[in-house]
């Protein structure tokens, strides 16, 4: 199952670290043993070559191509796994409540969708990256608002507690694409590609959550089709293809 260990900011786009393996809601999600070996694999594959890469950083820090091929991708994908952590926190301090978290969730899908089809070609314009960056400015601001207004959600309700699972699996999925990102395993449109699939995650999310209540059947929906998201960033970050 996916682990949830990390720290996000209310508020503001913050930093996280987190591994993979075990959820706080895991009573209401099975992976399965299968499941839990992939994911927890690929996140001890990506513990081992950050420490590695440490090392080899001095040698390659005259390669401003990759570094910058790296930050034009990597950069969009960090705001996203920020952004999915602020709903969560949201969620699970009651300053979001379930109808809220699945409006931005549809926020988060219309992102998604930007971005994968601005890397379909492998490259990312500086023009397409500004329409991203604005797309993402304007759902920073909406998380804020919703946040902020006289609405509360009960962290403790079974609805509320369905969506947190939800959306903290989107942290982990988003943080894996991050981490192929940034060690090289994921070309510019393999990050499109799994964007597409993160964006009909979050959709499923947005329309389970449209009416303030996730059902059992509904947050089995969304796991299947993270099963299937989760099954393809391994595939694409284990695959012959790298980015040069």
């Amino acid at each position: 199952m996916d682990f949830g260990n990390y720290a996000a900011t209310k508020g503001g786009d913050g930093q996280n670290l987190e591994t993979f393996g075990y959820s706080p809601y895991g009573f209401l999600i099975n992976l399965g043993p299968q499941r839990a070996l992939l994911e927890a694999g690929d996140n001890l594959k990506e513990a081992n070559m950050k420490a590695t890469g440490t090392v080899v950083a001095a040698a390659i820090a005259g390669l401003f191509s990759i570094g910058a091929n790296a930050q034009t991708t990597g950069s969009e994908v960090q705001r996203d796994l920020n952004q999915q952590q602020r709903i969560e926190q949201g969620l699970k301090s009651g300053s979001l409540n379930t109808r809220e978290a699945s409006k931005l969730e549809a926020g988060e899908s219309r992102i998604d969708r930007m971005e994968s089809n601005a890397m379909k070609d492998g490259k990312l314009s500086p023009a397409e990256k500004a329409r991203i960056q604005r797309a993402q400015n304007q759902e920073s601001r909406d998380i804020n608002r919703l946040e902020g207004n006289a609405a509360k959600g009960n962290p403790n309700s079974a609805s509320s507690q369905r969506m947190q699972a939800d959306v903290q699996r989107n942290v982990n999925q988003q943080q894996r694409i991050e981490q192929g990102v940034k060690s090289g395993q994921l070309t510019n449109r393999e990050v499109g590609k799994l964007e597409n699939g993160q964006a009909r995650v979050d959709r499923a999310e947005a329309r389970a959550g449209a009416n303030g209540r996730v059902s059992p059947n509904e947050q089995q929906r969304v796991q299947n089709a993270e099963n299937q998201q989760s099954k393809r960033i391994y595939k694409q970050k284990h695959d012959a293809q790298k980015r040069h």
